[in-house]
């Protein structure tokens, strides 16, 4: 049987490491715990991700400039590489901040909330809509666990006129389909793809790999991981891998994913340099971003990832997920008026900010009356279109396993690790 790894089964060992190293840590701002008011509203937020900051900030002179006044909102950065650690650190010494970006691996999550540590945010979750709600538990075992500041599909997303000047006048629909385009677009010297590789950026090309498994054995694939009844390392795993890995090999992804990060990738796609990027729809407000998008946002267009021949799996089976969601400290938030207030107005308001402000489609209700770019709306109708929602690559993995699989990904995508060899490194940290 294969090693399980559902959500709520992150290794102990991960508890000890923060207790041993938690004297290290930088302590939050969270004094409620003799029963009074935090001073302040402390939110720790990662580098990668500036529209919750954005938005939360914005919140705090506006909509929520009351809330404020009580406990002025501060935020703290934080490297997404090591997040995971730095909660861990946090959680350790009881120093988690009021709101705080959830780890990158579900498990971890909810190993801080079976400790005590992360507030059911079903409690606080009257503005989430349905949709997200579902996700969310998906992930967290029937748990709602975070708040969604993001509800995206997944996808592979295109240079318009990269593909016409290339002869490539059909948006590809199957992988055949797109690896010949690949092909053809290397031949005329222009970059394939830009997806990230570096460190744990990686997952740019991990989930290359799980969204090829799932097209290539059907929905279930990675579930059926999780649960024991199949391994990463049996034979159509590995295939899986491979035919990334052979992506790699021949250069599509660039000549070395792994010195580049996930803005870099980011700025190659909308600078022209690149055709293909896989990609998120929380990167609306960088395609609407007439400063950082210089291909222009009507040359942008969205491919849901292409059928494999044979497989099982459908286009309409489309990769969503929360994004970068937050979680709110148990301890932070009870007992004190002040936060609660905090975020009861987050809950009502960041979602008509967000997608007013930044294009930002997230699980919360918003205003029926915000005006939308037109990617944007057509984005929109997608995720309403959705029947039958899927995971990504590292969904049920460990926070180590994450780490593992992510901090492989480059290697993969440049064709230096075989299929093989990156699916047996990945299962022997699943836990």
């Amino acid at each position: 049987m294969a090693p399980h790894f559902k959500a709520k089964n992150l290794m102990a060992a991960a508890g000890a490491v923060a207790l041993v190293l938690s004297a290290a840590a930088c302590g939050g701002s969270d004094d409620s715990s003799s029963g009074g008011s935090a001073k302040n509203f402390s939110f720790l937020a990662i580098n990668e991700n500036t529209t919750i900051a954005k938005t939360l900030t914005t919140l705090s002179q506006k909509e929520c400039a009351t809330q404020n006044t009580a406990q002025p909102l501060e935020i703290k950065n934080q490297a997404q590489a090591s997040l995971d650690q730095q909660l861990q650190l946090l959680a350790g010494q009881g120093a988690l901040p009021q709101l705080f970006t959830a780890a990158n691996a579900p498990s971890l999550t909810s190993q801080l909330a079976d400790n005590g540590s992360v507030l059911d945010a079903a409690s606080v979750s009257d503005g989430v809509l349905p949709a997200a709600s579902s996700t969310i538990k998906s992930l967290y075992d029937g748990d709602q666990l975070v708040l969604p500041t993001e509800l995206n599909i997944e996808g592979i997303w295109y240079n318009k006129k990269l593909l016409a000047d290339n002869g490539i006048t059909t948006p590809p629909a199957t992988w055949d389909d797109l690896v010949a385009a690949f092909a053809k677009l290397q031949a005329a010297g222009v970059q394939p793809i830009s997806n990230a590789g570096k460190g744990g950026d990686g997952w740019g090309v991990t989930r290359w790999v799980g969204n090829y498994i799932l097209r290539q054995q059907g929905p279930d694939a990675l579930k059926k991981v999780a649960d024991g009844s199949a391994k990463l390392t049996d034979p159509q795993y590995v295939a899986a891998a491979d035919a990334i890995a052979a992506l790699g090999k021949a250069g599509y992804f660039g000549k070395s994913p792994t010195s580049i990060d996930y803005a870099t990738a980011l700025n190659t796609f909308l600078t022209g340099k690149a055709a293909f990027i896989y990609m998120g729809s929380w990167a609306l407000s960088d395609f609407n971003d007439e400063s950082k998008n210089k291909i222009g946002v009507d040359n942008v267009g969205f491919l849901k990832f292409p059928t494999v021949t044979g497989g099982t799996g459908t286009a309409d089976q489309m990769p969503a997920n929360v994004g970068t969601a937050v979680a709110i400290s148990k301890k932070g938030y009870e007992g004190d008026a002040n936060t609660q207030a905090w975020v009861k107005c987050i809950v009502d308001n960041y979602g008509t900010v967000a997608l007013r402000d930044s294009s930002q489609i997230t699980g919360f209700a918003t205003d029926a009356g915000v005006e939308v770019p037109a990617l944007t709306k057509e984005i929109q109708t997608e995720i309403g279109n959705v029947q039958t929602s899927v995971l990504w690559f590292e969904a049920y993995f460990s926070a180590k396993a994450t780490t593992v699989s992510q901090g492989n990904g480059g290697l993969l995508g440049s064709g230096q690790l075989t299929g093989e060899k990156f699916m047996q490194t990945v299962t022997a940290n699943l836990g």
